[in-house]
């Protein structure tokens, strides 16, 4: 069974993913920082690979990628890192064993070349894309073939805007889970949680195939809380990057920020 799958039908609530930017704070930090997060109690990490122009992204992670660029993170490099993902590495790194999924955007993924991409992501233990600027049909024309040739999950984004004839469309293409953006904005956004109740009620009613994380806005335990209410579990990106800004310690402050999210 698919890691994502066997997570998903072994806990139903609470399932926290959460986002890291690869060659952030350090070009080295990948892996320790992806480690610290599975120690302290993620279930998911969605391991951002830095672009220049992030779409979707708001000041704090926009800002965590160019410092990664600056730090000379590549698409290239980012997977010889990730070699030992599974296997722990020489420097005393452990394995991870939690699902891990890769969000970017198409540009420097074509730029590598997308079968390559793909290929190597399924060599390295990724289970699942997040690719927000990929549109549905040309993922079912182009490259959907590709993504399940190699046993990859592709996560759909969904709005408050977004019909239920449309959400119903992306539930049936997504494989993994449903990503439910809180609001239309950006990461790390500060509108209020709360306020999308009915929202996240009409997602639960739909009764959808796929899990249903919420992202954008979750920032701490009581935005977590809300919403976890109606439905899997939620992902927290910009906070956890901020908290890493000025760390020296990695794993100490890892163990700080979650402990407080995810204590019952």
């Amino acid at each position: 069974m698919k890691r994502l799958s066997q997570l998903f039908a072994t806990k139903k609530q609470r399932i926290l993913n959460v986002y890291c930017t690869a060659g952030y704070p350090e070009l080295d930090s990948t892996l320790p920082v992806m480690k610290a997060l599975e120690d302290q109690g993620a279930d998911i990490i969605e391991l951002g690979m830095p672009y220049s122009d992030p779409l979707a992204d708001g000041p704090v992670i926009q800002e965590s990628s160019l410092r990664a660029i600056e730090n000379g993170m590549t698409i290239a490099t980012l997977f010889n890192q990730l070699s030992t993902m599974r296997t722990g590495d020489a420097a005393g790194t452990g394995k991870i064993t939690i699902p891990v999924i890769l969000m970017g955007y198409m540009n420097p993924v074509l730029q590598y070349g997308f079968e390559r991409f793909c290929e190597k992501a399924a060599e390295v233990g990724i289970d699942g894309l997040i690719l927000p600027d990929l549109p549905m049909h040309e993922y079912e024309t182009i490259y959907g073939p590709t993504i399940r040739k190699f046993g990859l999950d592709l996560v759909f984004l969904v709005t408050p805007e977004t019909g239920e004839q449309r959400i119903r469309r992306i539930d049936a293409l997504s494989s993994g889970f449903l990503y439910a953006v809180s609001s239309s904005s950006t990461t790390g956004s500060n509108k209020n949680i709360g306020d999308q109740e009915a929202y996240f009620q009409k997602l639960q009613s739909m009764q959808l195939q796929n899990p249903v994380l919420v992202g954008f806005g979750i920032k701490d335990k009581s935005t977590f809380d809300a919403a976890c209410k109606y439905t899997n579990g939620a992902i927290i990106g910009s906070a956890y990057i901020k908290a890493l800004e000025h760390s020296t310690d990695v794993a100490g402050t890892t163990k700080s920020f979650l402990s407080n999210i995810i204590a019952q």
